[in-house]
């Protein structure tokens, strides 16, 4: 094989608050003869998420972090340059798990086979995948909306709390989203539904919600925190159900937020109103139910009942900037990176 210069991020120090240049390498090394059973992988779309925050810090958590020199982790939709494994041709698309570079060598294990002709590769890294996933479990296992009942979705356009909303849409249920800017608010009354979606960069943001949510909260869809989870929490009916998947407004924070510790407001909510609010990770508690959630979204989306936005980003070298504007809400819909042109 012709030798093959690979661009890679490695973690070169933990950041503190938000991520920069200087907490990365980005290196060019020479990838090696491929040996018997081996892919070569060429990176078409790197998935960014709001996970891989907590995975360049050292705190303990559900996932060991990167270590120091390693490259940065990420979902990524490949395709297959050169094999010499029998189970991958040239031209075939996979999804892997190869993180932050243009190429890798892998084993066959691990790799999920997308065919050689996928109308859109890049849906298994959000509706498809992890995100699409998440929203569904989350939703509909520990949420378990009725009809008639009221839910309410912050991150309103991301890729998990789009899909949430359109879910409980379908399940009968008032829909109230919460997004950063006018724009992203008209986009999920209008294209995705919801009944009403209020801006939380408003002075009077909890007064909204209140009003929106005249009969109370019954599921809350945990993906945000901060100030949006303190407007919920006086509005959560009894017996309200909270999925937690995120906290990404937390995920930069240095120290504990000013103002009164609300740890005993919130204890004796959940005790009061008998809440039930329970934290997931979606392949380690829910892997086993793919095959369910895949059926149900092919057939939703085959029939233009949920539909998903990308917010495509054009060159492996912006990696970084597209993450920290995802993590800062200046994207609109799900992050993914085009490392490559297809072969």
């Amino acid at each position: 094989m012709q030798s093959i210069e690979n661009r890679q991020f490695t973690l070169a120090s933990r950041p503190h608050g938000a991520p920069t240049d200087e907490n990365f390498t980005l290196k060019t090394v020479q990838l090696p003869a491929l040996e018997q059973g081996d892919v070569l992988l060429r990176t078409i779309y790197l998935s960014l998420d709001p996970y891989m925050r907590g995975r360049m810090s050292d705190a303990k958590s559900y996932a060991e972090p990167v270590a120091i020199g390693e490259v940065m982790v990420g979902a990524t939709v490949c395709q297959v340059e050169q094999s010499k494994n029998d189970q991958f041709t040239q031209g075939e698309w996979v999804l892997a798990y190869t993180g932050w570079q243009e190429y890798a060598i892998v084993k066959g294990d691990g790799l999920m086979s997308l065919g050689h002709a996928p109308s859109k590769p890049s849906y298994a890294l959000g509706i498809m995948g992890m995100p699409g996933f998440t929203a569904y479990m989350g939703l509909l296992d520990i949420g378990a909306p009725q009809e008639g009942e009221t839910v309410v979705v912050a991150a309103a356009t991301g890729p998990v709390g789009a899909t949430v909303g359109q879910i409980a849409k379908l399940k009968g249920c008032k829909v109230v989203g919460v997004a950063g800017g006018s724009d992203k608010c008209q986009y999920a009354v209008d294209k995705l539904g919801f009944d009403t979606c209020i801006d939380h960069r408003a002075d009077d943001f909890a007064e909204q919600l209140n009003k929106a949510c005249d009969k109370g909260i019954d599921v809350y869809y945990e993906n945000v925190g901060g100030k949006v989870f303190d407007a919920v929490l006086p509005l959560l009916n009894t017996a309200a159900r909270i999925p937690l998947c995120g906290l990404v407004s937390q995920y930069n924070a240095t120290e504990l937020p000013q103002g009164p510790d609300r740890l005993g407001m919130l204890m004796g909510q959940l005790l009061t109103k008998r809440i039930k609010m329970q934290g997931f990770i979606i392949f380690d508690d829910y892997g086993h139910r793919y095959d369910e959630f895949a059926a149900d979204m092919q057939t939703w989306l085959s029939e233009g009942k949920i539909h998903y936005r990308e917010h495509l980003v054009d060159g492996f070298e912006n990696t970084l900037n597209a993450f920290n504007d995802m993590i800062s809400g200046k994207n609109f819909g799900k992050t993914v990176v085009q490392v490559n042109q297809p072969l």
